[in-house]
This record gives C-alpha cells, sequence and structure tokens, in this order.
C-alpha cells in the first residue's frame, strides 16, 4: 500500500545520494518551551561515511550525530540520535546555519541535502546548508516494518481498491500486519516519532548549530513541521519559507479529497498539453486502470505483472513535474498495447525498489509518523460512504485515495494524536509560504490556509503559476528571487505577489 501524500517531487523524481553519518555530539535536556537555552554540546562535525547503498558525498560535506530525548516529557531520560549533515557557507558573509526539510514525512535530509546543493548555490553563499535524518528515518533509528519479500509479495495481492469481501479482508489484514510488524522494529519509538516531536528536535539542532533563530526551509511536508514549530516556538523563528504547503485545516479525509482534486488538475493539465480533451482522456485511463485490474499486464521485469495499484502509482510519479510528462505518455501508449514494463518502472522508482529487489523505508517512516499524527481513522463502511464523493472529484485517483483513508492506518498499534496540527504563531517573524496553483501533491489552496492560521502579520503568501510539486528552483526566475531575497536580505515580498 502506497500513500502519495505529503512528498517530494525532488525524493521521487531523483536518484538520491545516500550518505551516512561519522562523528557524535550531545546536549543537555530541556523542557522543550520557549523560555531561555538549555546548555548543550558543540556537535563533533566529521567525514560523512558510505552507506550500503552509495558512496559517501564529496569533502565539503559533513555529518554529525545529535543526542535528543526519546520522550520529550522526560528530557533527562533515554536518547536517540539524529543524522546530520552540512556543507558551510561558500561566502565571507555568512548569515548562520538554513536548516532543510524536503519532505514525506520520511525522507532522509542526509541523503537529499547534497542533490539539492545545485539548487540552493546561491543561499550557500551566506549559509551553512543543513539538513537531517528526522527522528523514525533513515540514519535516525529507522523503521523497517517488512523485508524486500514481503513487500513484493503484498505488491502482488493486495488491490488498493478491493471489489469483494475476500480483497477487503486481505486489504485490511495486510494493514494490521504492517502496524505490527512496525511495532516490533521500533518498539518504544513507535510512539515517539509525531510531528511535534520532531519540531522540538528541531529547536534542539538550532542550538547545537549556535544560531539564535531557526532559519528553514520546508517543502510539502516539510511546511507542516515548520508551522508546528513555529507553533511551539514563536520567538525563535528566524527567516523560513514553506513551499509546497500542506494544508493544516484538513484532517486525515480533507488532505485525501484535497489531493485527488490535486492529481486530477495536474492529470487533466498534462492531457491538455498532449491535445487531448481532459474529461475524455481521464476516462481512458480510468478504464485501463478497470482492465488492468481484472488482468494485470505483463512486464518484462523478471515475470512481474503490473496491477492496478502499481499502475496507479506509475501514473502519480511523473505528474510531480511536468519536465516527466513526456514519459508518462511513453507509458500510458506501452500499456494501452498490453506492455506494463515501463509503468511498472516508474512505480518502482517511487516504492524505492532497486533492480536487485531492495526497497527503500521512506514509506515504512512515512506510514509510522503520520499514523502517529492521525487521529482521524476511518472505518472501512466509512470509507465506503466516502468512496461516491471521491470518485466524483477524480474517476482516476478518486477510488484509490478513499480505500486509502481506511487502510493506512486500520489497526494501527497507537492513537494517533490530532485531527489537525496548530500552527497558529503569533508574534513570530513573518514567514515566507510558497504555493503552486498547478501541484498536485499539496494544492494550492494549502498555502492560503497555512498564512491566514499562521497568524495576520505572520503569513505571508507567494504564489507561482505554475506545474509540479514545488515552486522554488521549478524554473520561476521570480520564485527563486523573491525567495532569495527574503532569506539573503529579509526582504519581505507583499502579501499575494504572484509569479507567473
Amino acid at each position: 500500500m502506497t500513500r502519495f501524500t505529503r512528498w517530494t517531487a525532488l525524493a521521487v523524481a531523483t536518484a538520491l545520494l545516500t550518505a551516512g553519518c561519522s562523528g557524535g555530539g550531545s546536549s543537555d535536556g530541556d523542557s522543550g518551551n520557549d523560555d531561555g537555552e538549555s546548555g548543550g554540546t558543540a556537535l563533533d562535525w566529521g567525514r560523512c561515511q558510505a552507506s550500503e547503498d552509495a558512496p559517501a558525498p564529496d569533502e565539503e560535506w559533513q555529518c554529525a550525530t545529535l543526542r535528543v530525548p526519546l520522550d520529550w516529557s522526560k528530557p533527562d531520560g533515554s536518547t536517540i540520535g539524529l543524522a546530520l549533515i552540512r556543507a558551510e557557507a561558500t561566502g565571507d558573509d555568512r548569515l548562520g546555519s538554513l536548516l532543510f526539510n524536503f519532505g514525506g514525512p520520511g525522507g532522509s535530509g542526509v541523503s537529499m541535502m547534497p542533490s539539492y546543493a545545485t539548487t540552493a548555490s546561491e543561499l550557500r553563499e551566506r549559509y551553512d546548508l543543513v539538513s537531517f535524518d528526522p527522528r523514525g528515518v533513515a540514519a535516525s533509528e529507522g523503521v523497517r516494518c517488512r523485508d524486500d519479500k514481503s513487500i513484493q509479495a503484498a505488491e502482488s495481492s493486495v488491490d488498493g481498491t478491493p471489489d469483494t469481501p475476500v480483497e477487503e479482508r486481505t486489504f485490511l489484514q495486510d494493514a494490521t500486519d504492517f502496524g505490527k510488524g512496525c511495532q516490533d522494529a521500533a518498539g518504544k519509538l513507535m510512539a515517539h516519532v509525531s510531528t511535534t516531536d520532531t519540531a522540538r528536535d528541531m529547536d534542539r539542532i538550532r542550538q547545537a548549530l549556535g544560531d539564535d533563530r531557526l532559519n528553514y526551509f520546508g517543502i510539502s511536508y516539510g511546511t507542516e513541521l515548520g508551522g508546528v514549530y513555529a507553533h511551539l516556538f514563536p520567538k525563535k523563528v528566524g527567516r523560513m519559507t514553506l513551499d509546497a504547503v500542506v494544508d493544516p485545516s484538513a484532517d486525515t479525509v480533507g488532505h485525501a479529497k484535497n489531493q485527488t482534486r490535486g492529481f486530477q488538475t495536474a492529470l487533466d493539465n498534462y492531457l491538455k498539453s498532449t491535445g487531448r480533451d481532459p474529461e475524455e482522456g481521464s476516462r481512458e485511463i480510468a478504464e485501463l486502470l478497470e482492465r488492468i485490474d481484472s488482468d494485470p499486464l505483463p512486464t518484462s521485469s523478471s515475470g512481474r505483472e503490473l496491477t492496478q495499484t502499481l499502475a496507479l502509482t506509475g501514473i502519480i510519479l511523473p505528474l510531480y513535474s511536468k519536465t516527466s510528462w513526456p514519459v508518462l505518455t511513453s507509458a500510458l501508449e506501452a500499456a494501452e498495447e498490453g506492455d506494463g514494463t515501463e509503468l511498472l518502472a516508474l512505480a518502482d522508482n517511487y516504492n524505492e525498489r532497486d533492480p536487485s529487489g531492495s526497497y527503500g523505508t521512506t514509506t515504512h517512516s512515512q506510514r509510522v509518523i503520520s499514523c502517529l499524527d492521525d487521529e482521524q481513522r476511518p472505518t472501512l463502511e466509512e470509507a465506503k460512504e466516502l468512496l461516491p464523493e471521491f470518485e466524483e472529484l477524480s474517476p482516476v485517483f478518486g477510488s484509490f485515495l478513499g480505500w486509502d483513508t481506511a487502510g493506512w492506518c486500520h489497526d494501527w498499534p497507537v492513537p494517533g494524536q490530532f485531527d489537525t496540527p496548530e500552527v497558529s504563531a503569533p508574534g513570530a517573524a513573518p514567514v515566507l509560504v510558497v504555493g503552486n496553483t498547478g501541484d498536485p501533491a499539496t494544492p494550492y489552496e494549502g498555502a492560503r490556509k497555512m498564512a491566514d492560521e499562521l497568524g495576520e502579520d505572520v503569513g505571508v503568501v507567494l504564489t507561482w503559476k505554475g506545474e509540479g510539486h514545488g515552486a522554488y528552483g521549478s524554473g520561476s526566475d521570480c520564485v527563486d528571487s523573491t525567495v532569495d531575497a527574503y532569506l539573503l536580505d529579509g526582504t519581505v515580498p507583499e502579501d499575494g505577489k504572484t509569479c507567473s
């Protein structure tokens, strides 16, 4: 089962460089409030080490480990290690550190940061570029809920849009089994990987970096994380940019509806670009998916078949970036001719499956974090009642995302914490909120809602009339120069500025 919510285009569309960490550091516990600073030991930066999957990054990158409380309500109790990576500023007029979170939840900042450095080259002139693996992710006590063999078995046996009672039982049993696997792997950590926990970790990172305020760039889920940080530590907000913004007013069902609309809008725009009528083109793709549901397509990948869920995943991936639309055209044409190889390759890319059959763990961490956050957990019957509305929103994506509201956190071993995150930040410095009108995964409306909830004189919206997930570094000089001016010079644009 794959959830598409809150994920970044960068993470799913590029080959990731994975770096391990060497060195270590620790800091004393505090209560996590906004009153004063706790003492902290300086980070022991050292050469990043190669991992099993990738060589070490260039020598300009340094890694360290920061100890933080496992349970922030017991700051003097057990600790866990957070993996960090940085590249120091290249210019003389250094402003401090700029901390990045690239989304997910579940994305590895340690792996992503070096590949993002070219995009952030202007920012690096005055900032140390810093990122981290959040708790429960990759090198920071990363969670693996099932082995590769079990993942592949589930891909072929679990129908994400069950049509019969047997398929429904299999759908729910798979969710139960996955949750148990996560509990076995994570242990006590399972109840301490929430967005709130990670926001508190970010303030400890700020202290360890020696910054009075947190300068931060959050993308996709990273925008929710930034909003929660601003709520918890409004006086510690420095220059904060939130790009590809998660709607903080939406609950589990609301997020699923938003994303259903967003991906359908992106698909419509893609179809228009090919000269096809969006309504007719969507109907044809929906019919293709129905045929695949009944009769999976053969592929050239070691006897593996393309199931409906894998096909939908393959369609989703290229919608994250307009530059990938020609790839989608080729894959759909091949599928219509009975060959699922190209769509399967796209799905494997999204699911982090390499040619040897090994899978990454991003979706494991994503599920552990999001299910701890989400208190709302619709039942199977409630999801069924929602299906007509979802299918009305999108004939292609609606059914899958409607069913997903019930399957994602079904029978989860730990309770969720909130329906919607609290991001109000009265008294915080201005936060630049960047929305893209063609964003499929975090639709544009979320940017305005985030700004409104941050509060008057805090949230400042910058709009880009573009395509794809995220705006900065996506081809708009207007967006890039506005964000750079804010982060480098403190120039806050007029609320509502639009880049076309």
